[in-house]
Parts: structure tokens; C-alpha cells; sequence
């Protein structure tokens, strides 16, 4: 008679097994980081910023088109935002592809995810570490951007004050604090950009396309900022805090739409990551050919995001009170008389003329757009305006006249049409020689969103 002893594996003590997440996180950011493209990317950032904004802040063309390219050679504060303006529509949406877009699906190319099951044991960590990583580097991105842009301004420029979007004066010390604030800002609309990345690099899987996700959903949402939609559309995108964060150089700040923007993003951020985690901790690993249906990709990762739009339209809509465009007759003479107000002591410092305040000017401006049978609201390049002020002991009122153009977001570049020695050219004769004039062309910024001044 023969016995036959079975023996039986031990089971694992509780927690035995797992690696914890910061242990999968160290491995994860490693293998990032291992990656040439990515140390590309990090070297670029932290370098190509710098020589950039220094090499245009030498030459005597500058990029007046862009938001504070007109002030690069004034200051060192204006390189930085004028990166910042490049970042929130190419730089960061492309960073986000190529890091976020990526992490999930590289596993599915190179058929890794059995090993990384077996040496983890937990899909929940897994991803918690995958996203933990990819934030790191993006937010390293992110800070090289801004330092090696503020450095290169400054080193080229030098530290002085900033001419803010309603034309008064920033001391440095206040224009630093308000470009790390803009800077940080951005943040919240990068943050959405992850999360619709890593919903991308779980949901499609090895195809391209999860790669290029977030930056073709960015690329839509740009578009969507340029045409002529109500601001409650507008306000309810989360890139819109890529936009507003030029709030932040008026007196007083405009606040309002840069709230709105940040919470937007981050309900977007939660939203994606929170549908991108749904699908990866329910998906057949067993299988290495199935990513998931294409029903439940639709399902759980598409749906929920239109109908999130939808809900922050509604809520942005009924909370704001606004509609239309935003953009009121107004609102632009308003915006633009106080702007007007601002750069004419500018340039009577320049000229040392007299000292005069703005209560004594009492700038106002009387715009039309196109003609006056054409109701005067919206954006278009077609506005136009007369400034008129008044100077101590000076009977006769001043007049210049500006053409306008005001984009569906609320910026506007004024561009002075006379007379000649307010702002009809682009040099004033000073004392020490030729400046440039403040009044001739300068950037403006209409709040969109209603206030209690009207």
C-alpha cells in the first residue's frame, strides 16, 4: 500500500507580494526618464526657452503679434508670458501627447503587462504609479519652460517694469509674482490635458492615435476659443485657462474667468482620470490582444466627457448670467480709455512733459463698429474708436483716433490713426532720443464676464 503526500503552496501573508506605490512609482518615473525622447524633451525645455527669448530680445523685429512681444526689449518679465502664450497652444498639448499619451500604450506594444501584473500584483497601483510618473515629468517640463524663459529675459533685458494689459505700470518685484502666478495657472488646463491623455493610452492601446490625443482635443478646443461662440461656451472649455491667465495684468485683476477656467480644468482632470482608471482596472489581461470594446470606450470614456461639456456649459451659463459673445460696446470704450489713460502719463514721462492723473485727463472713448447702422458688439477688426481727454489749464480737448482689432476671446490690439504727435508713429522724440510710443499700438484686454461697474 502506497501513500501519497499532497503538498500545498503557503499562501502569501496579507500584503505579501505587493510592491507599494512608491516603490512602482520610482520604477515608473525611471523607465520615463530612461527614454531619449523624453530626455530630449527635458534638455529642450530647460534650455531652448532661455536662447530663445534672449536671441529675439537683441533683434529689432519683434513678435508684436503675440501677447507682450511688443515689450521684449523693455523688460525681461515679457519673455516668459510670451513663452506662456506658445506653451498653452503648441508646447504643452504636444508635451502631454508624447508623456501622458504614451505610458499606458508602450506596455501594449512591447507586450509587458504580464510581467508587470506578476512583480506588482495590483492593476490600482499599477496605474496610480504610471499616472504619479507621467505628472512628474510633465510638471518638470513645465518648470523648465518658465525658468529658462524667465532666465533668458531677464539676462538679456534686464529686471524692469512690466506694462500690464490695461496699461499701468508693474514694479518688478509685483511683474515676478504675477508670472509665477500665470505660470501656475496653466497648470490646471495641463492637468486636463494628462487626464484626457491617459484616458487616450488605455483606451487605444497600441493605436497612434492615443499618442495624439490630447493634442488634437487642445487643437480643437483652440478653434473653438477663435470662433464667434457665447462666452458661457467659451468659459466652460478647459482651455480657456490657457487664455486667461492675462487677467492677471490688469488693475484690479480680472479674476472671474481665470476661477472659472482653473475649476473647469480640474473637474475635466478628475473627470478623465478618474474614466481612464474605470477602463484599465476593468480590462482582460489575460488576452494581450484586448485593449477593451470599442462599445465601452465609447461608453465609459467618451460619453461622460460630452456630457460633462454639456453640464459645465449649463452651470457656467446660469452662474455668469452672461450671453452672447461678451464683448459690449461698452465694455471696449471702457477697457480702452482706461488703457489710454495709463500709456498717455507714460509718454508725458517720456517727453517730460508735466505730471497728470488720470482723474485729470478724464479719458473717454466713443467707438462704432463698422458703421453706426451696425450694432456696436462682438469681435472683429472693424471697430473704431476716438479718445478724447482733457489737460489742466488747456481749454481745447484732445482727440486720437484707434482701429481696433478685438478677438473672441476679449484681447484687442489698438493701432493708433492720429495725429501724428499723439500716436500717429511709432517713435517719440525724448530728451535722450528716439523711444518707442507707448500709443501707438498696444495690446488690450475686455473682461468678458459682467461687473458690478457695468
Amino acid at each position: 500500500m502506497t501513500a501519497t503526500a499532497t503538498v500545498v503552496a503557503p499562501e502569501p501573508a496579507t500584503g505579501a507580494g505587493r510592491v507599494s506605490v512608491a516603490r512602482c512609482y520610482r520604477f515608473e518615473l525611471v523607465k520615463l526618464v530612461s527614454q531619449w525622447r523624453i530626455r530630449l524633451l527635458v534638455l529642450a525645455c530647460w534650455i531652448a526657452p532661455g536662447l530663445f527669448v534672449a536671441g529675439v530680445s537683441q533683434q529689432s523685429t519683434l513678435p508684436a503679434d503675440t501677447l507682450f512681444g511688443r515689450w521684449m526689449l523693455a523688460t525681461g518679465w515679457a519673455g516668459p508670458l510670451v513663452i506662456l502664450g506658445f506653451s498653452g497652444t503648441w508646447a504643452l498639448p504636444l508635451l502631454t501627447s508624447v508623456v501622458a499619451g504614451d505610458v499606458f500604450a508602450s506596455e501594449d506594444r512591447l507586450g509587458t503587462w504580464r510581467h508587470l501584473l506578476v512583480a506588482v500584483r495590483s492593476p490600482r497601483r499599477i496605474f496610480a504609479a504610471k499616472a504619479l510618473a507621467s505628472l512628474t515629468v510633465i510638471l518638470l517640463l513645465v518648470a523648465g519652460l518658465a525658468a529658462s524663459s524667465t532666465v533668458g529675459g531677464l539676462a538679456a533685458v534686464g529686471n524692469h517694469p512690466l506694462v500690464g494689459l490695461d496699461g499701468h505700470l508693474l514694479a518688478p518685484g509685483d511683474a515676478a509674482g504675477q508670472v509665477l502666478l500665470a505660470w501656475a495657472c496653466v497648470l490646471a488646463p495641463t492637468l486636463a490635458l494628462v487626464g484626457i491623455g491617459l484616458l487616450g493610452s488605455v483606451v487605444l492601446g497600441r493605436s497612434p492615435m492615443g499618442l495624439l490625443l490630447p493634442a488634437v482635443v487642445a487643437l480643437a478646443m483652440q478653434l473653438a476659443q477663435m470662433l464667434p461662440l457665447p462666452v458661457a461656451v467659451r468659459l466652460a472649455l478647459p482651455s480657456w485657462a490657457f487664455i486667461s491667465w492675462n487677467g492677471l495684468f490688469t488693475s484690479p485683476a480680472q479674476l472671474g474667468p481665470l476661477v472659472i477656467g482653473i475649476v473647469v480644468s480640474l473637474v475635466w482632470a478628475v473627470t478623465a482620470t478618474a474614466l481612464a482608471c474605470l477602463l484599465f482596472l476593468r480590462r482582460d489581461f489575460t488576452n494581450l490582444t484586448d485593449v477593451g470594446s470599442a462599445r465601452r470606450a465609447v461608453a465609459v470614456g467618451l460619453l461622460p466627457l460630452v456630457g460633462l461639456a454639456g453640464v459645465t456649459v449649463a452651470v457656467v451659463a446660469s452662474a455668469t448670467g452672461t450671453t452672447g459673445s461678451g464683448i459690449s460696446q461698452d465694455k471696449v470704450q471702457r477697457s480702452l480709455a482706461t488703457e489710454f489713460a495709463h500709456l498717455y502719463r507714460m509718454q508725458t514721462r517720456q517727453l517730460n512733459r508735466p505730471a497728470v492723473t488720470e482723474a485729470q485727463l478724464k479719458a473717454a472713448a466713443t467707438c462704432n463698429k463698422g458703421s453706426v447702422r451696425v450694432a456696436a458688439e462682438g469681435p472683429g477688426n472693424d471697430w473704431r474708436c476716438v479718445v478724447s481727454w482733457h489737460l489742466p489749464d488747456v481749454e481745447a480737448t484732445g482727440t486720437a483716433i484707434y482701429q481696433l482689432d478685438v478677438t473672441s476671446d476679449g484681447r484687442f490690439v489698438a493701432d493708433g490713426d492720429g495725429p501724428k504727435e499723439v500716436n500717429g508713429y511709432f517713435l517719440v522724440r525724448t530728451p535722450t532720443g528716439d523711444a518707442p510710443n507707448p500709443l501707438w499700438q498696444f495690446d488690450g484686454n475686455v473682461v468678458l464676464l459682467s461687473t458690478s461697474k457695468g
